[in-house]
């Protein structure tokens, strides 16, 4: 508990400062000593602050139990490797809902709060037919497009669908999609990287994009104007390594300009749900159309003759960083890969986003 109780402090701590956290704790500083140095070396002149962020950390773990939300820490198996691999991950994720629905291949699909009736409808087709294919879809629980797009993935057949939360798990914005979210929780997660009872603030709203982009694949960017928070989260997943694609509208309104200069700048046309199955390739539990087998997508190659398993010395957790190094291939194409070995029972996933190969026969 001591653990989580230092990382929900760094998490209290303002948001500039998190690449720091996250290089000190991936070289091995404990986050109560990752604390303490932040401490004396930002607020010595403070000598109270220490205390106060640690009661405000003991009472959120209090809130949290209280109303059964689950904290995922950054040094736990269960945090969402994908998310652990970008420089400012949260020290501890919130969540609502599923847990093994972070476990799975997501995209992302966010756009306009005004969305025209052709975005909305794009939103909600695109986000039905990932779903129906075994991937999970990732937005911000916003009006319009967002909205749509988790509407459409609970439409599907067993339809998964994740909302990150510019506020506590605990606290639905807007208020009217409180509906929309227990329907959400079903099945899927919310999930939010500040601590519960944390209200809506504007200024929270850019920095939980980085979010929605670091739990994805890909991002596609539908309808979106010059100054989108859209086009946020897709300089967001770019600097993540993450593809962006976007989807063409009307040129007269002008409503659509940012995903068009998206467009012009070299990300992927979507039409339909195909050219973003495209660009994610095959992977664990995939359901191409017309096969509904789960287990028929895990892919072939195990054992010593994996490229990437050759790369994990056994026993030994590494992390995202070192196994691309050595295999020569991008995270973002890494991780599949690692999640069809998981898949297969020959790797394990470590606290920190590491991963460790397993001594188990092929």
């Amino acid at each position: 508990m001591s653990n989580l109780s230092d990382l929900i402090a760094l998490s209290l701590l303002p948001i500039w400062l998190w690449r720091l956290i996250s290089e000190r704790l991936r070289s091995g500083e404990s986050p109560g000593l990752v604390f303490d140095r932040l401490l004396v070396e930002r607020w010595a002149d403070e000598p109270e602050k220490g205390a106060s962020i640690r009661a405000r950390a003991a009472a959120a773990i209090a809130r949290g139990a209280a109303l059964g939300l689950t904290p995922i820490a950054w040094s736990d198996a269960a945090y969402p490797p994908a998310l652990a691999t970008i420089v400012d991950p949260p020290p501890v994720l919130w969540m609502r809902g599923v847990a093994a629905a972070l476990d799975r291949p997501a995209v992302a699909i966010v756009g306009s709060r005004a969305g025209s009736p052709y975005a909305l409808a794009v939103a909600e087709r695109l986000a039905a037919d990932l779903c129906a294919r075994g991937v999970v879809v990732v937005s911000g629980l916003a009006r319009g497009v967002d909205s749509a797009a988790h509407r459409g993935a609970l439409s599907a057949n067993g339809g998964s669908t994740i909302a990150v939360l510019g506020s506590g798990v605990d606290v639905i914005y807007p208020a009217e999609h409180q509906a929309l979210a227990r329907e959400i929780v079903a099945t899927g997660a919310i999930v939010s990287e500040f601590v519960p009872g944390t209200p809506p603030n504007p200024a929270f709203f850019p920095q939980r994009n980085r979010i929605i982009s670091g739990l994805s694949r890909s991002v596609v960017v539908i309808e979106a104007g010059e100054k989108s928070g859209s086009l946020i989260t897709a300089r967001c997943a770019l600097e993540q390594g993450r593809d962006v694609l976007a989807v063409p509208g009307n040129v007269l309104s002008g409503r659509n300009r940012g995903a068009h200069a998206l467009l012009r700048d070299g990300a992927k046309i979507v039409e339909s749900a195909d050219d973003i199955l495209e660009e994610l390739g095959p992977w664990p539990g995939a359901r191409p159309s017309g096969q509904s087998d789960p287990n028929g997508a895990i892919g072939a190659s195990k054992g010593q003759a994996d490229p990437v398993l050759a790369c994990l010395p056994l026993g030994e957790p590494c992390d995202l960083d070192a196994i691309s190094e050595r295999s020569g291939l991008a995270p973002a194409r890494l991780l599949p890969r690692l999640f069809d070995l998981e898949m297969q029972g020959l790797v394990a996933r470590a606290g920190g986003g590491r991963f460790v190969r397993i001594d188990r026969p092929c």
